[in-house]
């Protein structure tokens, strides 16, 4: 194994982490707005992790396609960066002109 294959392995191991912290945080918080964060925030960086090292991983052979088809993943995630972020906001702007109130602890007590 090359240097490049375990660093490629650490970065493909990393994003599948933040995937895991971002799904357990959506199943675990208790309203819309907190679980947008780990869809956003975990989602984004697990996803970056993950392309990075799958970018990595192709560049062992320096050939051009594996050339082309790194540069490819790299715009994949340009495109998610601009993307995300966008997305998390519009769909929390949607909540709040929805009316959708947030969860306090107040609000959580009184369902008893």
């Amino acid at each position: 194994m090359s240097v490049l294959d375990i660093v490629a392995t650490a970065m493909i191991a990393m994003g599948l982490f933040f995937f895991l912290g971002g799904a357990i945080g959506i199943l675990r918080f208790p309203d819309f707005y907190s679980r947008l964060h780990p869809a956003g925030k975990l989602d984004t960086m697990g996803q970056f992790a993950a392309m990075i090292g799958m970018a990595i991983y192709l560049l062992n052979d320096l050939s051009l396609g594996s050339v082309l088809t790194a540069l490819k993943i790299l715009l994949i995630v340009v495109f998610v960066f601009i993307t995300s972020p966008t997305a998390t906001h519009a769909i929390v702007d949607a909540g709040v002109r929805a009316g959708l109130a947030p969860w306090t602890k107040e609000s959580r007590e009184g369902r008893r």
